[in-house]
């Protein structure tokens, strides 16, 4: 089991992602993402999603928001993935050159135009709702195969 975090930082109408193209076996490799990894031994999801957001771009959040909860069974190498989904609006600091990819703003009413994860188009319509939210992603050979949610208030 893998406990990750995914941070979308957002300004102005546009969210920070990133194409994942400078990593060798990336399983995320040609996908844009936002910005995320696994949580270290003893650390929280907010102390894992503001510690990675500053070393995959350079930016140092004032705080995260917990915006819903993902579940990947047998995501890769047959370990399920859990994983905090989090916003951030306010950073300071000058993008890097980040090691896990190319970074770029990207207008929010494009982020759909990308070559997303098929999963992500749903729990990135369901933050710009408003909804607090747990999903469940299956993935069969990199195809999504089913999906489901919970919404809470």
């Amino acid at each position: 089991m893998k406990l990750a975090t995914l941070c979308y930082v957002q300004r102005n109408g546009r969210t920070l992602m990133i194409h994942r193209v400078k990593k060798a076996n990336d399983m995320h490799e040609g996908k844009w993402n936002g910005l995320g990894g696994k949580l270290e031994p003893g650390e929280t999801p907010e102390e894992c999603a503001v510690r990675e957001i500053r070393e995959e771009s350079g930016l140092r959040v004032k705080d995260v928001s917990l915006r819903g909860f993902l579940t990947f069974p047998a995501f890769s190498n047959d370990e399920d993935w859990y994983v905090f989904v989090f916003t951030a609006a306010d950073f300071e600091g000058t993008l890097i050159d980040s090691p896990e990819g190319n970074l770029q703003w990207i207008e929010d009413d494009r982020l759909f135009d990308l070559p997303l994860w098929e999963g992500d188009r749903y729990f990135l319509q369901w933050m710009a709702e408003g909804r607090f939210f747990s999903g469940k992603f299956v993935y069969r050979d990199s195809r999504l195969v089913h999906h489901e949610v919970i919404f809470h208030r």
